[in-house]
C-alpha cells in the first residue's frame, strides 16, 4: 500500500485560508472605516448647514427687530401727529367762538352803558361796566340772556360810584356759555 503525505497541503490549505480570513478581516475593517468616515462627513455637512441657517435668522432676526424699532418710531410720531391735529381742530372750533361771543357782546351794549372788562374761564364770564341808569343793566342782562351764546346771567354787584363828576352805576355780572352749558349737559344748545 501506497501512503501519500498530506500534510503539506493541509498546511498551504490552512495558510490560504488565515491569508483570505486576514483580507476579508482589512475589506471589512476598511468599509467600516470609510461608512464611519462617510458618515461624519454627512454629519459635519449638516452641522455646517445648520449653523449657516441659524447665521441667516439671528440676521433676519435683527433686521425685523430694526423693522419693528421703525414701527415704533412710526407709531410714536403718528401719535405726535394726532394730538397735534387734535390741537389744531380744537383751535379751528374754538376761533370762532370768541369772536362770535365778543360780536353778540358789542351788539347786546345799549348806549350810554360802558364795559371795563371782561373775563373768560372755565367757570363762565364776568363782564363788568358802568352805566347811567340801572334800567340799562337790566335790558344788558335781558340782551344777554336772549343771545345765542351766553345764558345764566346772574347780577353779582350793583353799585353807585362817582365818575368825572358824574354819578353812575358800576356792576359786574357772571354769565355761562351755552356751548359749555351743552357740553356739560350732553344736550344741544336750543335756538330761539
Amino acid at each position: 500500500m501506497i501512503k501519500i503525505n498530506l500534510l503539506p497541503i493541509r498546511a498551504s490549505k490552512r495558510k490560504e485560508s488565515a491569508r483570505q480570513q486576514l483580507l476579508i478581516l482589512l475589506v471589512s475593517l476598511l468599509a467600516v472605516i470609510g461608512i464611519a468616515l462617510a458618515a461624519y462627513s454627512f454629519l459635519l455637512i449638516k452641522i455646517k448647514s445648520t449653523n449657516t441657517d441659524i447665521a441667516r435668522s439671528e440676521q433676519e432676526i435683527q433686521e425685523l427687530k430694526a423693522k419693528i424699532g421703525k414701527i415704533k418710531d412710526l407709531e410714536r410720531l403718528k401719535a405726535d401727529v394726532q394730538k397735534k391735529l387734535d390741537v389744531l381742530n380744537q383751535l379751528r372750533r374754538g376761533k370762532s367762538g370768541p369772536v362770535h361771543r365778543l360780536t353778540t357782546l358789542s351788539s347786546a351794549v345799549p348806549d350810554k352803558l360802558w364795559l371795563t372788562g371782561y373775563t373768560e374761564s372755565a367757570n363762565g364770564v364776568k363782564i363788568t361796566g358802568v352805566a347811567f341808569t340801572e334800567e340799562l343793566i337790566a335790558s344788558f342782562m335781558r340782551s344777554l340772556q336772549e343771545s345765542e351764546d351766553f345764558t345764566n346771567v346772574e347780577l353779582v354787584v350793583s353799585e353807585q360810584v362817582e365818575m368825572v363828576g358824574m354819578k353812575l352805576k358800576k356792576f359786574e355780572l357772571l354769565l355761562a356759555l351755552k356751548n359749555q352749558m351743552a357740553a356739560t349737559t350732553g344736550a344741544q344748545p336750543q335756538k330761539k
